[in-house]
């Protein structure tokens, strides 16, 4: 397993995001019932969260105890999943509340960042119709720079052909005090909706990687 993970990461450099931003994602594989979003056969291997591009991925929690994945995209930026930000009253949390935690790993993490503001691509809607999902994505400014060593990822102008080989990887419930990935995924095309595009892949990722990037290879 290393010796893949040493492989990956190597070829891996120089990785476009393709960010909630500008296309909202969700799988079409076959769901687990046990582990929704994970197809018939779960592909999820652990990653190095020390090597690129897993080193740009965060945690994001709430006082409220919500966790979820996000990826670093500016200095000070985050981007992850709006859902995740929601208090039970279905009202976003106050940026106050939020917590990003850098190179986390088995119940430690590298350094800690408080929230200073959030932007929001609402309105949401919490049934997650089709077209609600396109509204399902946040921006995180952090209170202080990113730590050394851990860069912004860049982000995709266009969204990928159908076809394209992605990733995606982050904190999944099952196994959330480590990075897990599918690494052998691809896009599915693009649906449109009344709000906006909705970029389709079959990646395996369940509750927890919400808020995570789908990675593309670039030359």
């Amino acid at each position: 397993m290393k010796t893949y993970q040493e492989h990956m990461m190597t070829v891996l450099r120089g990785l476009l995001v393709a960010a909630p931003l500008l296309v909202a994602a969700f799988p079409v594989a076959a769901q687990n019932p046990l582990l929704p979003g994970i197809g018939a056969k779960d592909r999820r291997v652990v990653v190095n969260a020390t090597h690129a591009p897993w080193n740009s991925l965060v945690k994001v929690q709430s006082n409220l105890g919500a966790r979820c994945t996000g990826v670093l995209v500016a200095p000070r930026r985050v981007v992850t999943a709006a859902h995740c930000l929601l208090n039970r009253a279905q009202r976003f949390l106050p940026a106050s509340s939020l917590h990003v935690l850098f190179g986390y790993e088995r119940g430690e993490y590298r350094q800690h960042r408080a929230v200073a503001a959030l932007e929001t691509g609402g309105p949401y809607d919490t049934e997650r119709r089709l077209d609600g999902l396109v509204g399902d994505w946040a921006v995180l400014t952090l209170d202080g720079d990113a730590p050394e060593g851990m860069p912004p990822l860049p982000l995709a102008r266009v969204p990928p052909d159908a076809g394209t080989p992605l990733m995606l990887g982050g904190y999944s419930q099952d196994r959330a005090p480590l990075v897990t990935a599918d690494t052998a995924c691809a896009a599915r095309g693009i649906n449109d909706t009344d709000r906006g595009p909705l970029l389709v892949h079959d990646c395996d990722g369940t509750r927890g990687v919400s808020g995570a990037a789908l990675l593309v290879r670039t030359p």
